[in-house]
C-alpha cells in the first residue's frame, strides 16, 4: 500500500509552476544559505583571533570536508533521483529500497572515510599544503570534523536529499538548518578566548556536534512520519538489487566524481596559494566562503527543482518539466548576476568584515573580484547538471564535470598562475564557466527539443 502522498502529488502534477518551484526551492535555498552562514561563521570567528595560522587551518582542511560531498552526491543525489523517478511511475517498492540502499551505503562510507583519513593523517596533511607552521592547527580542526565527524556530516546531507525527493523540501531544510544554526551558536563559545579558547579545533568541535543534531532531527522525523513517508531506512529493505544499484550509481557516481574533481581543483588552488604565505591562504579561504553565498543559492535552485523535474519526466509530462527548468533558470541568472555586481563593487568592505588585516584585505579584494566574473555563467552549469541528474543522465553530468575541472579549470590554474603569479588563480574559474555556460544552453535546448518530439509523438498516437 502506497503512503498518503496526495499533497505532494498535487505539488508535482497540478500546482502552477511558479508556486511549485518556489515551494520546493525556497526552503532549499534558505537551508543552503544557512549552510553558507555556518561555513562563514567558522571563518568569521576564527578570523576574530587575528591569527592567520588558525584561519589557514580551516582553509587547508576545506578539500577534505568538500570530499564528504563525493559520498553525499553518490548516495544522496543518486538515491533521491531514483526515488523521484520511481514516484512518478508510482513504483513505491523501488522508492523504499532506493532510500534504504542510499542510507546504509552512506553510513558505511562515512565510517571508512574517517578511518582512512585518520590512519593516513600525516601524508594527507602534507598533500593539503600544511607546513610546519600550520600543520598542528589543521590536524586539530580535522580531528573533530573528519575523525569523529565524517559519518554524521555525510548522513545528515544524504537524508535531506531523500526527504526532499518526495517533495518535503521544508522538512529537509529544517533538518539541515537545525545543525547549522547550532554551529553558529557554538562557534564563538568554543573558538574565542572568552569561551573555551580552542581556536580552529573549537570550530571543528562545533561542526561535529551540529551535524549530530541534524542527524537526530531526521531520525525523529522518519520515526514520526513512518506511515506517511516513502523514505525507508529499515535494514530489511536494504539489498543489492541490480536495478537499484545501477539506478543509484548511474547518477551518483558521475555526481561523486564531479565533487572529487572539485576537491582536486581546490587542493591545487590552495597549494599554489600556500607558496605565498599564510596571509594569502587566509585571504583565498575568506574569498571562497564569500563566493559560496551566491553559489549556494544557485545550487539550492538546481537541487530544489530536481524532484519536480524527475517526477514529471518519469510521468511523461514533458511540458511541465520544461516550464520548471526555464522558470528556475531565469530566477537563477537574475539573482547571481546582481550578487556578482554587489561583491565586485563592495569587495573591500566585504573582505574587511571577516578580517581587518591590511595584507589579507589586499589579497582578498583582488581574489573576490576575479571570482565574481565567473558567477553569472556558473548558474547555467549548475542548472544543466541538476537537470541531467534529475533525468538520470549520469554520463552527461560526468562529461560536464570532466570539462569543468580537467579540461578547463585545472589547466587554467596552472597557466594563469605562471603568467600572473597568485592573482591569475582567481580568474581560472571564469574561463571554465564561460565555456560550460555555452555548452549548458546547447544541451538544455536539445533536451527540450527531444521532449517536444516525444510529446508530439504521444499525441499523434
Amino acid at each position: 500500500m502506497s503512503p498518503k502522498l496526495d499533497k505532494r502529488t498535487s505539488l508535482f502534477e497540478q500546482i502552477p509552476i511558479p508556486k511549485a518551484v518556489v515551494t520546493l526551492c525556497v526552503p532549499t535555498i534558505i537551508s543552503s544559505l544557512v549552510m553558507v552562514l555556518y561555513n562563514l561563521a567558522d571563518t568569521y570567528f576564527v578570523g576574530m583571533l587575528n591569527d592567520p595560522v588558525q584561519n589557514a587551518a580551516v582553509t587547508l582542511a576545506g578539500p577534505v570536508l568538500l570530499a564528504f560531498n563525493a559520498v553525499n552526491n553518490l548516495f544522496g543525489v543518486g538515491s533521491s533521483s531514483m526515488m523521484s523517478r520511481a514516484l512518478g511511475r508510482k513504483d513505491y517498492d523501488t522508492v523504499h529500497r532506493s532510500s534504504a540502499f542510499g542510507f546504509y551505503c552512506a553510513l558505511f562510507c562515512g565510517i571508512i572515510f574517517s578511518l582512512v583519513c585518520t590512519i593516513g593523517k600525516s601524508p594527507l596533511l602534507a598533500l593539503l599544503g600544511a607546513d610546519e607552521v600550520t600543520v598542528q592547527a589543521t590536524a586539530a580542526y580535522m580531528r573533530w570534523t573528519v575523525t569523529c565527524g565524517a559519518a554524521p556530516a555525510i548522513l545528515n546531507v544524504v537524508m535531506a536529499y531523500m526527504v526532499r525527493s518526495e517533495g518535503a523540501s521544508l522538512h529537509a531544510s529544517i533538518g539541515t538548518m537545525s545543525g547549522c544554526l547550532l554551529n553558529i551558536v557554538l562557534d564563538p563559545i568554543f573558538i574565542l578566548p572568552w569561551g573555551l579558547n580552542m581556536g580552529a579545533a573549537g570550530a571543528g568541535l562545533a561542526t561535529f556536534l551540529s551535524n549530530c543534531v541534524a542527524c537526530g532531527y531526521f531520525f525523529v522525523l522518519l520515526y514520526v512520519k513512518r506511515d506517511k513517508t516513502c523514505v525507508c531506512i529499515k535494514p530489511s529493505r536494504f539489498g543489492f538489487r541490480k536495478e537499484i544499484v545501477l539506478g543509484v550509481f548511474g547518477v551518483g557516481i558521475p555526481a561523486s566524481i564531479q565533487n572529487l574533481l572539485n576537491v582536486t581543483g581546490m587542493t591545487i588552488l590552495n597549494n599554489f596559494t600556500s607558496a605565498f604565505g599564510a596571509d594569502a591562504v587566509a585571504a583565498i579561504g575568506i574569498t571562497q566562503k564569500i563566493y559560496m553565498v551566491p553559489m549556494y543559492v544557485c545550487m539550492g535552485i538546481s537541487q530544489g527543482i530536481m524532484p519536480l523535474v524527475s517526477y514529471n519526466y518519469a510521468s511523461g509530462n514533458r511540458k511541465r518539466m520544461k516550464s520548471a527548468i526555464v522558470f528556475a533558470g531565469s530566477i537563477s541568472v537574475g539573482f547571481i548576476t546582481a550578487a556578482a555586481l554587489f561583491f565586485f563593487v563592495g569587495a573591500n568592505s566585504v573582505v574587511r568584515f571577516f578580517m581587518d588585516n591590511a595584507s589579507i584585505i589586499a589579497y582578498g579584494v583582488r581574489f573576490l573580484r576575479g571570482f565574481c566574473l565567473g558567477l553569472p555563467f556558473l548558474c547555467m552549469d549548475f542548472l544543466a547538471v541538476g537537470v541531467f541528474q534529475a533525468l538520470g543522465y549520469g554520463k552527461k553530468a560526468l562529461v560536464f564535470a570532466i570539462m569543468r575541472k580537467i579540461v578547463l579549470e585545472i589547466p587554467a590554474l596552472i597557466l594563469l598562475n605562471h603568467l600572473f603569479p597568485l592573482y591569475g588563480l582567481a580568474y581560472a574559474q571564469f574561463s571554465a564557466e564561460f565555456v560550460l555556460a555555452v555548452a549548458a544552453v546547447i544541451e538544455l535546448s536539445l533536451i527540450f527539443k527531444n521532449a517536444e518530439k516525444k510529446e508530439k509523438f504521444v499525441e499523434d498516437v
